[in-house]
This record gives structure tokens, sequence and C-alpha cells, in this order.
């Protein structure tokens, strides 16, 4: 089973900018699509960005289109999150997610999550 870590959360001001990074156990996720999810206070987990095992398509949520990058380092077994032009309700919990059942979503295996605050 894949296991995986965040890194990479913090308090950042409204306006900055964050990237997190997803490790990936084993070399398998290589051949995984994978992607980010994140849960603000008191709602539920929403789907933030996705990424095929090559790096070939990706998808976004409409919130954060145009401010946050998905990209994979498949060498390093690693997937990143650059996130710009932060905003308060960017404020959550942020999870990594592999092996897509249903493009973009329904992932299988996920981290324990990285806690992103962005201050107004």
């Amino acid at each position: 089973q894949v296991q995986l870590v965040e890194s990479g959360g913090g308090l950042v001001q409204a306006g900055g900018s964050l990237r997190l990074s997803c490790a990936a156990s084993e070399a398998t996720a290589r051949t995984y699509a994978m992607g980010w999810s994140r849960q603000a206070p008191g709602k539920e987990r929403e789907f933030v960005a996705a990424i095929t095992w090559d790096g070939g398509r990706t998808s976004y949520a409409d919130s954060v289109k145009g401010r946050f990058t998905i990209s994979r380092d498949n060498a390093k077994n690693t997937m990143y999150l650059q996130m710009n032009s932060l905003k308060p309700e960017d404020t959550a919990v942020y999870y990594c997610a592999a092996h897509s059942r249903v493009w973009p979503e329904k992932f299988d295996y996920w981290g324990q999550g990285t806690q992103v605050t962005v201050s107004s």
C-alpha cells in the first residue's frame, strides 16, 4: 500500500505563496494519477487539483484555477502544489491522494494532511 506524506504547509498572509509537497513511499505511485483535496473547518473535503501519472493532463477546481499549479517529479516520487495569490478562504487542511479510480477524483490512498492558514 502506498503511503503519502505531505509537507510545506504553514501560515502565510493573503496574497502570499506556499508550495506543498507530497512524497510517496513506493515507486509504483509513478503509475498513478495523483491529486490534492482540502477540508476547511466545518466543511466537507473538496477537490483541489489532480495530475495524470505522466503529468500530461491536469484538472483544477474553479476556485483555484489560475492561482494553483500541480506538478510531479516521478524520479523523486513526489508531487507538488504551488499556491499563489492565496486568500483567507484557502485556509484548510490539504490532503495528498493517489490512484484515482474515476478521474480526477475517487482516490484510494490518502496522506495525513498539512495545515495551510492564510491570514487577512
